[in-house]
């Protein structure tokens, strides 16, 4: 797959996670496409950090306006009612615990929900954005981010990146799965159609526990919940 269908994947499967009503902050990267994938009965209100409730979606450069783009610096529409605000207001909104959730890419995550995602050492790079605050202000913190880079497992044991916060994941959802994170580990909850169970294991340092009720579209039989790691 290519870039753009492995982005496409993540994005609508996020999309299935909002609840009618929920405000919801989009990290930079690939989280800012899920907005483009939610339906209009979901009644989602998006937050952007730099300052706007009520996002809406990419739009083409033919539709882009001047002032109007999200923290990433893409162009966007905005629903009906949005409202613009400073920083102050939008990191009050995050640190208040007023957002139900958060969706952000990911470096890493390990088996205890811990997440690194905005430095790895001897790179320059801007800094960690308002992910510190948005993963431990946010009611729900999903990971979005694509299952390995340059072939190796970005889902660990344990971090080894500089830590964002530490316990605060509660889901991960790549191009080949979905995961919880739970008091007894990680939990494989779905795996998608090009993908297979021992496909999402080979890939993943990571213990996994298998859910009694996965929904595996390729109908792997699966008994009991037992761990199973990658042996390395």
């Amino acid at each position: 797959m290519d870039k753009h269908q492995i982005r496409e994947i993540i994005a609508r499967r996020v999309a299935q996670e909002f609840k009618n009503g929920d405000v919801v902050n989009l990290g930079i990267g690939l989280p800012t496409a899920v907005a483009s994938y939610v339906t209009e009965d979901q009644n989602i209100t998006f937050q952007s950090e730099n300052g706007i409730l009520g996002a809406g979606g990419y739009v083409t450069a033919e539709q882009a306006q001047k002032n109007l783009f999200n923290a990433g610096g893409q162009p966007i529409s905005v629903i009906k009612g949005a409202s613009y605000f400073d920083s102050a207001t939008c990191f009050a909104m995050i640190r208040g615990g007023h957002l139900d959730m958060t969706v952000l890419g990911a470096l890493q995550v390990d088996e205890k929900g811990d997440i690194a995602n905005w430095i790895v050492p001897n790179k320059l790079v801007p800094g960690m954005g308002g992910a510190m605050d948005l993963v431990v202000g946010a009611k729900k913190v999903i990971v979005a981010m694509e299952h390995t880079a340059n072939g190796k497992p970005k889902i660990l044991k344990k971090c080894e990146l500089p830590l964002t916060a530490m316990g605060a994941v509660d889901k991960i959802i790549t191009e080949k799965c979905v995961i919880s994170v739970t008091d007894k580990g990680l939990v494989l909850d779905e795996v998608f159609a090009h993908s297979s169970i021992d496909d999402v294991i080979a890939h993943t340092e990571a213990n996994l526990i298998i859910n009694n009720n996965l929904i595996d579209s390729q109908s792997h039989p699966q008994t009991t919940e037992e761990e199973v790691s990658l042996c390395m």
